[in-house]
């Protein structure tokens, strides 16, 4: 019976994220706290799509144009 080789975890060489890659995990972090309180997937949806429905206390800064275009020219490369 052959052995089984243990496989290395992949992971990310360069962990420093970028403005829009932080907010991309912080919408992705709210959906999954959303979904565990016990919000639907529909309700959830909107939630994280309402700016409106976004805490007081959250503090991150929102990408801008500038920032989207940058992140959109270095994946053509």
């Amino acid at each position: 019976m052959a052995t089984s080789r243990k496989k290395k975890a992949e992971t990310v060489a360069d962990e420093t994220y970028g403005p829009l890659e932080a907010y991309c995990i912080w919408l992705n972090e709210f959906y999954k706290g959303l979904r565990k309180a016990g919000f639907n997937n529909d309700n959830a949806l909107w939630l994280i799509t309402s700016k409106e429905a976004y805490p007081d206390w959250i503090s991150y800064g929102k990408p801008t144009e500038a920032d989207i275009q940058r992140y959109l020219d270095e994946d053509e490369d």
